[in-house]
């Protein structure tokens, strides 16, 4: 008979390692298990300047996130490096299961997390953290009076691209129709502010640069016309953001009875329970308005304070 854990957490990002932290506080058996690395999106970001309690004079993504993992070690969580592909969340004992081993446990959390939509143009993955972002609340300040384009033309994408102008000098929207898809709302305050501008009906095929992100070519989606874009001498780079949307990582809870929304992520109450008993979610693969580190790790305290609680209810 293998061990029966108090909680198996799916995911070592922010929010499932917090949930670690907190559950192996509370001395509640503990294993997390990851298939990758740990820190899901913010193990690839550089600079971090907004998560509470940071070390102000410079702070990276994986920085952060290996104290994180140091103090789930000292707390006594286990660890597996393994990939779940099928579970059974109904019933007392949940089981999940990869091509190698069987786990079980009382409660699970479940932490996988989420990741952008890519633009899908060549050069976007080289150029990831050197001018390509996907999070304006994160990455503006760093484009202080430079210039940047936004990909998309949907509410996230618009209100990203305003919110942008409050950093850079200049802010073009590209998108690939020739209307903006976002609430006319957010549209009658996008089009009054004289630092955004617009490129309809166009693309992104390629990004290029030395190091840095300094040159894009452009394709107008009707005319085939490819328009390449340099940045300013001065300059030296430019930034491109892509707000088309984020995919969540829920692909292997179809059929086990968890409920999704239409977009796949996980529908929570503000203590993330899921529809299952003893099943909760946390961090970014949940329904929620802001996905960024503080509120990842606040999800997996809640969830795992949570979980303590279904268990001595039991």
């Amino acid at each position: 008979m293998s061990k029966i854990y108090d909680v198996v957490i799916i995911g070592a990002g922010p929010a499932g390692l917090a949930a670690g932290l907190y559950a192996g506080r509370a001395r509640l058996s503990t294993l997390i298990i990851e298939k990758g690395q740990d820190g899901g999106q913010i193990a690839i970001t550089d600079e971090i300047q907004n998560y509470p309690g940071q070390k102000v004079e410079g702070e990276s993504g994986p920085s952060l996130i290996a104290r994180m993992t140091e103090q789930c070690v000292k707390f006594g969580v286990e660890r597996a490096k393994d990939t779940i592909n099928g579970m059974e969340l109904q019933g007392a004992v949940k089981v999940l299961r990869s091509a190698k081993a069987e786990y079980q446990a009382k409660t699970v959390i479940i932490a996988t997390g989420a990741f952008p939509r890519p633009i899908g143009c060549k050069g976007e993955k080289e150029f990831m953290g050197k001018g390509v972002s996907y999070c304006a609340t994160c990455d503006a300040n760093f484009f202080e009076d430079f210039e940047v384009f936004v990909v998309g033309g949907g509410d996230s994408a618009v209100e990203e691209a305003m919110y942008l102008t409050k950093f850079a000098r200049k802010v073009t929207v590209i998108h690939r129709r020739d209307e903006l898809r976002a609430a006319k709302s957010i549209q009658e305050r996008a089009f009054k502010n004289d630092k955004l501008f617009f490129m309809w009906d166009s693309v992104v095929t390629e990004l290029n640069g030395d190091g840095l992100l300094s040159s894009m070519t452009v394709k107008n989606v009707k005319t085939g016309e490819l328009t390449t874009y340099e940045a300013d001498e001065d300059d030296g780079m430019f930034g491109v953001f892509g707000f088309i949307g984020t995919l969540p990582c829920t692909g292997i809870f179809a059929d086990t009875g968890l409920k999704l929304n239409e977009a796949g992520y996980i529908p929570t109450d503000e203590d993330m329970h899921t529809n299952i008993p003893g099943v909760f979610a946390a961090g970014d693969v949940r329904v929620k308005s802001l996905r960024q580190v503080v509120t990842a790790a606040a999800d997996g305290a809640i969830a795992a304070t949570q979980a303590e609680k279904y268990i001595n209810e039991q």
